[in-house]
């Protein structure tokens, strides 16, 4: 029987306008029974704008970043005595939190733990490594793992450091000290500890800083890029329209990149291992090195996917962060003229002319100290973290119920 298109259609036009009437309905209805529900009258409790039904505070919101930073440090302070505020995206409530007192509340406890959805555009990337995994799975790594963060390691990595710390001081003396011109220095400086985390981590050298064109760099700073950007565009949270936009294409492209390179080191390292030879760089051990030795509860080793997700975390969180926590240092020592003399004449009574750099002179530069904690207090290298409650909590006389995302701040 063949089908005359023209009869239907007058039938799905009519269809279509109670199919709409009916979502709708159906949409505020909702609204209206989730009205009624404790866990909304918590919400509405806590400081905030006075939201718009079914779109909450969204025609607050600026189209930028540093308008939404500037957003967030005014309704801080609009209630600097409280601690907190609430923003919402249509009626998902984000709480924010400031004080000492209710920051440490929530670090402090064991339970509220599991990460807030904007840690899921990482895991293409970074899998369930320490920094994207939750919960149990989150711990059982951990206790994995801890072995291998003590800090005695990192000493035999001093001379290495030196020397790329070295390289990179004359990279800048050649290229721009004799220039007079204003530069932006947290390009070398990235490159630069991206060389050191891949010496420390992986155990290679990929001359970040000397050649800072190779496949492997140019991938690790797109997904960098276009992940940020996903983070901006809640569309983008759902992979099935992401992986089929130009940036989402892109960006599993390079996160095959860094994958491979990962995957053909840890084969590399594995197979020297095999054969019984010992650390590749004599006495220091890379962080891939004692990967491979790590053991389960059950005394299984690390699968090379696990490893994997644990190098790419350890590389990502150690380079970024560091370079932005010296940048902001270099800039403000730049704009405070007496606090940088005060700062070379404790370098000059401890190494002189020297720049290599013992730990135990690491250990003598307090003034110094100071100064990068205290860059770090201006210009967090992570001024945001999100957590998703367990539980309910209280903070002071606002309780946030369970399922809330809190952010820091």
């Amino acid at each position: 029987m063949r089908l005359d298109t023209m009869s239907v259609l007058p039938n799905i036009v009519t269809w279509i306008p109670w199919t709409l009437t009916a979502a709708i309905t159906s949409l505020i209805a909702c609204y209206l029974l989730w009205k009624t529900t404790r866990n909304k009258r918590l919400i509405d409790q806590i400081p905030g704008y006075v939201d718009w039904p079914l779109i909450g505070d969204i025609l607050h919101f600026p189209p930028n970043l540093e308008g939404m930073r500037k957003l967030l440090i005014a309704e801080s302070e609009k209630v600097r005595d409280k601690g907190l505020f609430k923003l919402k995206i249509l009626e998902m409530p984000w709480i924010f939190i400031f004080s000492p007192g209710n920051v440490e509340k929530l670090l402090s406890s064991n339970k509220h733990i599991e990460k807030s959805w904007e840690y899921y555009p990482l895991y293409p990337w970074l899998g369930r490594g320490l920094l994207t995994s939750s919960g149990d799975a989150w711990r059982a790594r951990r206790h994995m793992l801890t072995p291998s963060f003590h800090f005695s390691i990192l000493k035999d990595f001093s001379g290495s450091i030196n020397d790329h710390a070295g390289f990179l001081v004359d990279k800048l003396r050649r290229e721009h000290c004799d220039t007079g011109e204003q530069f932006d220095i947290f390009s070398p400086i990235t490159l630069s500890t991206l060389d050191i985390i891949c010496s420390t981590a992986m155990g290679v050298d990929i001359g970040a800083l000397d050649r800072g064109d190779s496949e492997y760099i140019k991938a690790l700073f797109v997904i960098k890029e276009v992940t940020a950007m996903r983070t901006r565009n809640p569309l983008n949270t759902f992979d099935f329209f992401y992986n089929n936009t130009r940036n989402g294409r892109k960006c599993n492209h390079s996160i095959q990149i860094v994958h491979d390179f990962a995957y053909k080191v840890i084969r590399e390292k594995r197979s020297l291992k095999e054969a019984g030879e010992g650390p590749s760089q004599g006495n220091r051990r890379p962080f891939l090195d004692l990967l491979l030795d790590c053991r389960d509860e059950h005394g299984n080793p690390l699968t090379d996917k696990e490893i994997r997700e644990e190098v790419d975390t350890f590389m990502f969180e150690g380079h970024d962060t560091t370079a932005s926590a010296i940048s902001f240092t270099i800039f403000l020592l730049g704009a405070h003229q007496d606090i940088q003399k005060q700062c070379q004449a404790e370098l000059d009574e401890i190494i002189g002319s020297s720049l290599s750099i013992s730990n135990a002179d690491l250990s003598k530069m307090t003034y110094l100290d100071w100064c990068i904690k205290e860059a770090l207090r201006i210009f967090p290298t992570v001024p945001f973290f999100g957590r998703k409650l367990k539980e309910e909590i209280t903070f002071g006389d606002y309780s946030v119920p369970k399922g809330t995302t809190i952010y820091h701040r």
